[in-house]
């Protein structure tokens, strides 16, 4: 469990040492909560819009996308399939560029670029178009998830991070739910300047995602040592708190060394698979669950909102598991519970053998599979942020999880056929293999990082904490404890 923050005074200077007037205390509570009240709305929406125009194809698809621009079931899965071959090829690129330049600058110029190529999908004409705007689509919302992860450690402390990462991908499950109710409304436009409701869809969604992002260079800031925000006694004492708990405080410069690093470490790849084997199941639930209630009888507009429960009890257990997770101090234990929570969905969903006359029995299966799956990446994705040591190759790493993780995306794009509907043998099996596989990665993961830690600790008895300690020299050092 947490212990209670304390204040802590400071001596009566008030420049830039971490002092404030006369003493007067910081409470380190109070600030923390200032910085969670300007850090973490800002990006959460920047992540909302990025999931939302990246599943919106899905709302897009039940409204006649396909049919209106004379594509096939295999091309439009090609389609998909693009989008994260474009996400992989730019991952590591767009965070190595992060590093480079700043947040401010980097992460609203992202929005922007993927912004007007979200719109762009709503005037293509023929597969070709299709094709080439989920490709760049993908490619320029690569650096978004990866950048702000690696941006949150530059800021929390290592106990801290888990809960802020898993609350700012909570907004993938929001945009599920959002996104659902968005695209009923917007159908509802068809016919309005002579256009589909599918393509005021993606237009509407695009347009939103550009004003936001123009805004953005004005509400994210770059790090600590220059937040306009802090005093200049917060600004100091929070380098003082992250000194004394990892990197984040240093001025690190960059390092092709460091870039090889986390390439070359076998930890980093653990995390990447964690997050591979629960990637198709997140993807593919995202890309096809409106087609796989539609499927089930009911009708595009009612297929529309009934995605929105699956999704909201998809983002309410994602914070409190979340929040639960970082109070007790374990991540592994809940990745099992929950990955195995999906498999149960995925076996509901496999059992029907008749989903259009039992229409329902599925549909809690979907129930299931989202409680289970975003839960689950949530944590997963978290693991690096908090477990790698050094600046670089954080950054490496969490942009190297997101390209192995979608690697199991890009299958998932092809597993979902319509020749298989409605019961969609292949790919809820191809899901509840990856699931089961999660949860047996996650305890070689657990285990293999309880030996590391037993190495450390025989190397340097006592010395070590779980949160990190000062002047530590990345995760090889023998005072680096990793989190479980």
């Amino acid at each position: 469990m947490k212990e209670k923050s304390p204040d802590y005074p400071l001596s009566d200077s008030s420049e830039g040492d971490g002092t404030l007037e006369q003493g007067t205390p910081i409470n380190e509570k109070a600030l923390i909560r200032k910085l969670d009240l300007k850090l973490l709305p800002a990006v959460t929406v920047l992540y909302l819009l990025s999931f939302l125009d990246r599943s919106n194809v899905a709302n897009a698809k039940v409204e006649g996308l396909a049919e209106a621009v004379n594509m096939s079931d295999d091309q439009y899965l090609s389609g998909l399939t693009l989008f994260f071959l474009g996400y992989v090829l730019f991952e590591i690129p767009c965070n190595i560029i992060l590093k480079r330049t700043t947040p401010r600058f980097w992460l609203p110029t992202l929005t922007i670029a993927w912004g007007i190529v979200a719109t762009l999908l709503g005037i293509v004409q023929n597969k070709a178009g299709f094709f080439a705007a989920r490709f760049w689509l993908g490619s320029v919302e690569s650096g978004l998830f990866p950048g702000v992860v690696f941006y949150l450690s530059m800021w929390y402390q290592r106990k801290e991070r888990q809960f802020r990462v898993a609350l700012f991908f909570s907004a993938a499950a929001f945009a599920g739910a959002f996104g659902g109710i968005l695209a009923w409304g917007i159908a509802h436009m068809d016919g309005v300047g002579g256009q589909g409701g599918w393509r005021w869809i993606f237009i509407l969604e695009g347009i939103l995602t550009v004003v936001i992002g123009a805004f953005a260079y004005l509400f994210i800031t770059n790090y600590p040592a220059t937040a306009p925000f802090l005093k200049p006694a917060e600004r100091a004492f929070i380098q003082r708190r992250l000194a004394a708990d990892s990197d984040a405080s240093e001025d690190e410069g960059f390092s092709w060394a460091n870039v090889r690093a986390a390439i070359s470490d076998p930890k980093c790849y653990l995390y990447c698979f964690g997050f591979h084997f629960m990637s198709l199941p997140l993807y593919t639930l995202s890309l096809f669950l409106p087609t796989i209630i539609a499927d089930l009888g009911y009708s595009a507009s009612a297929a529309q909102l009934l995605t929105i429960p699956p999704y909201a009890l998809a983002t309410t257990l994602t914070v409190i598991v979340a929040y639960i997770s970082e109070r007790v101090g374990r991540r592994a234990p809940f990745l099992i519970a929950f990955a195995l929570t999906a498999s149960i969905g995925y076996c509901i969903l496999l059992s029907n053998m008749d989903p259009t006359a039992k229409p329902a029995v599925s549909y809690v299966g979907t129930f299931f599979a989202a409680a289970g799956i975003y839960p689950t990446v949530g944590l997963v994705l978290s693991w690096p942020a908090v477990n790698v040591g050094g600046q670089t190759k954080r950054a490496v790493a969490n942009a190297l999880q997101i390209s192995i993780g979608n690697c199991g995306a890009i299958i998932g794009t092809q597993i979902y056929r319509a020749g298989d509907s409605p019961r969609y043998v292949i790919g809820h099996s191809v899901a509840l293999a990856y699931t089961v596989v999660s949860a047996c990665l996650t305890l070689v993961t657990w285990w293999f990082l309880s030996r590391e830690n037993k190495k450390k600790e025989a190397a340097v008895p006592g010395s070590g904490v779980v949160g990190g300690a000062g002047g530590l020299k990345g995760d090889e050092d023998p005072r680096w404890r990793f989190m479980l």
